[in-house]
C-alpha cells in the first residue's frame, strides 16, 4: 500500500512512521521537505520525505494533518495532484476565519473528493512514534474506512459513520483542554469540574443539532480524547491555558483558541445557548 502523508509536523510524522511500521511505502510531504524528529525513534526506511506535492499523485490515501490555519491552503496547493485517492483528515479543529471544520474546507477545495474520512481520539504524537498501544476513532465513508484501516493497522481504530459528531469531538475537547488549562490556575478544584461539565454539555449540544450521534461523544474521539487533552499538561491546549492564565503567551499551535472561537460562532447559527462557551471565550481569545 502506498500512503501519502501530508503534514510533517509532530502528529504527521508520526503517522507517517505508523504506517510505515505497518508496512506501508510512505511518502511525507512537508513544505519545506523538513519532518519532525523523535527521541530514540528511527525513521523507518519506507519512509520518502519530500516537499514536491506533485509525489502524491500516485499514492492509494492521503493523510492530511497539516494544522488547522494552513488545511486550506495545503488543500488549494494539493488540489490539481488529486487523484480520486480517500482522504483520511487528521486535523483536529476549526478554521478561525470561517469556524469551518476540515471536512467542509476539504468539500470546498476538493470538491471531487467523494470518500474521505477523520481520525481523532486520545492521541499523543510522541506516544504514538514510540509504538505505545493507542487508540482513535476513524469515520467515514465505507472506503475511506477500508483505507484508514489499511494504512494505520499499527492503531486500534473504532470505526463510525459519524463524520459530524467526530470532528465536533475533536473541535471542542480542543476548546475544553484550553479551558482547563486557565482554569487550573483561576479556580477551586469544585468550580473547574463545574465548568468543565457544562462547557462539555454545550459542546455536545451543538453536535447533537448539527446531527451527531450520542454515542460518538462518549467513544475514543469523544471521552477518551477528552480525558486525555484536558487532564494533561502535556496537551498543548491544556499547556496554552496555563500560560494565558500566568500572563505568558502560549507555545506553538494552540488549536483551542480557534475551537472556542468556531464554536461560539457555530452555536450562534445554530441557535443554540452557550453561557460557558461564551464566557470562556472572552478570557481566552483576546
Amino acid at each position: 500500500m502506498k500512503v501519502g502523508v501530508i503534514g510533517a509536523g509532530a502528529w504527521g510524522t508520526a503517522l507517517a512512521i505508523t504506517a510505515a511500521r505497518g508496512g506501508a511505502d510512505v511518502v511525507l510531504w512537508s513544505y519545506d521537505g523538513i519532518h519532525k524528529d523523535f527521541e530514540n525513534v528511527e525513521m523507518p526506511e519506507n519512509i520518502h520525505i519530500t516537499s514536491d506535492m506533485q509525489e502524491m499523485h500516485d499514492m492509494d490515501t492521503w493523510l492530511v494533518v497539516t494544522p488547522g490555519e494552513f488545511f486550506r491552503e495545503t488543500m488549494r496547493k494539493a488540489r490539481d495532484t488529486y487523484n480520486g485517492q480517500p482522504v483520511i483528515i487528521c486535523t483536529k479543529g476549526a478554521e478561525s476565519a470561517t469556524g469551518q471544520f476540515m471536512s467542509e474546507i476539504l468539500n470546498t477545495e476538493i470538491p471531487e473528493c467523494v470518500d474521505f474520512g477523520f481520525l481523532s481520539g486520545p492521541q499523543f504524537a510522541a506516544e504514538v512514534a514510540l509504538g505505545v498501544p493507542t487508540g482513535s476513532t476513524l469515520a467515514g465513508t465505507h472506503n475511506a474506512i477500508v483505507a484508514g484501516q489499511g494504512a494505520l493497522n499499527k492503531l486500534y481504530l473504532e470505526v463510525s459513520d459519524d463524520i459530524v459528531g467526530t470532528q465536533v469531538c475533536g473541535v471542542g475537547k480542543n476548546a475544553v483542554a484550553l479551558i482547563c488549562g486557565y482554569n487550573s490556575v483561576k479556580c477551586a478544584e469544585n468550580e473547574r469540574a463545574l465548568i468543565f461539565t457544562r462547557a462539555w454539555n454545550e459542546v455536545m449540544a451543538i453536535g447533537m443539532a448539527m446531527g451527531g450521534q450520542m454515542r460518538t461523544f462518549l467513544g475514543l474521539c469523544g471521552i477518551g480524547d477528552l480525558f486525555l487533552s484536558a487532564t494533561s499538561a502535556t496537551s498543548r491546549n491544556f499547556a496554552g491555558g496555563v500560560a494565558i492564565a500566568n500572563g505568558t503567551p502560549p507555545q506553538g499551535t494552540v488549536e483551542g483558541i480557534y475551537a472556542l472561537g468556531g464554536l461560539v460562532s457555530r452555536a450562534q447559527d445554530l441557535g443554540i445557548d452557550t453561557p460557558i462557551l461564551i464566557e470562556m471565550k472572552k478570557k481566552l481569545c483576546k
